[in-house]
């Protein structure tokens, strides 16, 4: 009994659980045990899918995919797209400012994945993470394979 008197008050959202009383009604009157209401915790919503688990693996495997999948065709595309007047790059025109800052871009890895790629690939990884957790805690049960 002096365990429930001097223990900390927990809560459930805003509402305390155990109301603190004083020492002599705690002492005079016997403890009573209620049962869970089953159906208010029916009524909770609980994902399937351990969250942690799906945002870390969609980011992993999206990073996996950025790197070693399609790296190479972003780089091909971003090589198409240099903004040119003349036939000749804006910073060979005499434009200074035009120069690219190689610096952010830099990175130790050897195909050069650098942070930029690091947050859009991981960002996408979020983004169908979510959607999957989204999509499954709802009800929504797609049928693709049949």
């Amino acid at each position: 009994m002096a365990s429930t008197l001097f223990s900390a008050t927990t809560f459930q959202g805003l509402r305390p659980l155990n109301k603190p009383t004083d020492s002599a009604a705690l002492i005079l009157t016997k403890p009573t045990f209620r049962r869970p209401n089953n159906r208010l915790n029916s009524l909770s919503v609980k994902a399937e899918l351990n969250p942690q688990l799906v945002i870390s693996l969609s980011t992993g495997l999206s990073l996996f995919l950025g790197r070693f999948v399609f790296f190479n065709f972003q780089r091909e595309n971003v090589a198409k797209q240099v903004p040119e007047q003349n036939g000749i790059s804006h910073f060979e025109a005499g434009d200074s400012r035009a120069k690219e800052y190689v610096s952010l871009l830099k990175s130790n890895d050897p195909v050069g994945f650098n942070i930029v790629d690091v947050l859009a690939w991981g960002s996408i990884g979020h983004i169908v993470a979510y959607y999957v957790l989204a999509t499954t805690s709802n009800g929504y049960d797609p049928s693709f394979f049949g």
